[in-house]
């Protein structure tokens, strides 16, 4: 009986299970490693930022904000407040400070579109500065978010919402029918599938976040654009890791969208907020250029959002060339082992 047990197991636990086990662990571990060492400790780091003052101060005010410990802030001299509130509406800058010196109040100009958690950190950072000076802030918030969007997360759970349905659709269709495309009709029905989940899914999303939650501002059919080529970049990405490595495409995916992506995305903390890794790969990976688009779209009305539309459409064009190139190779290759 003891033998037969330990046969059992032998057979069960195959190098290929033990392989993908391990594969598994090292997910959970940098899962852990990715969220915890990106949010566990937000700091300001060179936050684009306006500095409104008269000519004789202003100099001398930048190079203040400038030498602030850590670096907190990238400010630049704006000639006035107009100015500056046309660079926070383009997204140029995060913040802006207007100086008045026939005064004891100056004037904190912020974007809490763009991400709750960075203006309430520049309102507490302004504060104890003028505070060290013996003057207050007044906090004007000149793209303010939405009041059904709690801390201006709703852009970013839309956005993760999309790719998750992403890339489950594009697991389903390796695991109920291989991870490798037998050959290129196969892979362009794949790439169609991902065509349609693009269109309902990006619909659904954009409809469920602002007619029916109120969730969101902004127009009904820029986010289901935006949603629509998401859902196919990150589909059209999984499909290709899965046609170049198998079913462990499907784990490269969840590296890429999920353990580098989302912690990276800017959604409970923005960029400026995040550690340097982090604010370096965030842009480049698909939840974070579609946070930034569907913020861009809901409060900002699309502005500055040209970089992160080609980051998404190149996802997409890679990923179908990648696909559509893995499966014509593997039929070559079996129609060369065939005779």
């Amino acid at each position: 009986m003891k033998q037969s047990t330990w046969s059992e197991v032998k057979s069960a636990v195959t190098p290929r299970a033990t392989m993908l086990v391990i594969g598994v662990i090292a997910l959970q571990l940098l899962f852990i490693a990715s969220y915890v060492g990106a949010l566990h400790e937000p700091k300001l780091r060179d936050v684009p930022f306006g500095v409104v003052a008269p000519q004789d101060r202003a100099g001398q005010t930048v190079a203040r904000l400038d030498g602030l410990p850590g670096s907190p802030l990238d400010p630049r001299a704006l000639p006035d407040e107009r100015t500056a509130r046309q660079q926070l509406e383009n997204r140029d800058i995060d913040g802006a400070l207007v100086v008045r010196p026939d005064g004891t109040t100056d004037t904190l100009l912020i974007a809490s579109g763009g991400g709750r958690a960075l203006s309430i950190a520049l309102g507490a950072l302004a504060e104890d500065l003028g505070k060290a000076q013996g003057r207050t802030v007044r906090t004007v918030d000149v793209v303010p978010a939405s009041p059904h969007d709690f801390n201006g997360l709703s852009s970013f759970y839309l956005v993760i919402g999309w790719c998750v349905g992403a890339y489950l659709c594009a697991s389903i269709l390796a695991i109920s029918a291989g991870a490798r495309p037998a050959n290129p009709t196969r892979a362009a029905t794949r790439l169609g599938t991902m065509i349609l989940l693009a269109i309902v899914g990006g619909l659904g999303g954009a409809i469920i976040v602002g007619p029916v939650l109120d969730a969101l501002p902004g127009s009904v059919w820029a986010l289901w654009g935006l949603g629509a080529l998401l859902v196919f970049a990150v589909g059209a990405a999984t499909l290709a890791l899965q046609g170049l490595f198998g079913v462990i495409g499907i784990g490269l995916a969840i590296l890429l969208v999920v353990i580098a992506g989302n912690p990276s995305a800017g959604g409970a903390f923005p960029a400026p907020m995040l550690p340097p890794f982090w604010h370096a790969i965030g842009p480049a990976l698909p939840p974070g250029a579609g946070t930034w688009a569907a913020r861009s779209i809901a409060y900002f009305s699309g502005n500055h959002m040209t970089s992160a539309l080609l980051v998404l459409s190149a996802w997409a064009v890679v990923g179908t060339a990648v696909t559509m190139g893995a499966a014509v190779l593997r039929q070559r290759r079996t129609a060369e082992a065939g005779p």
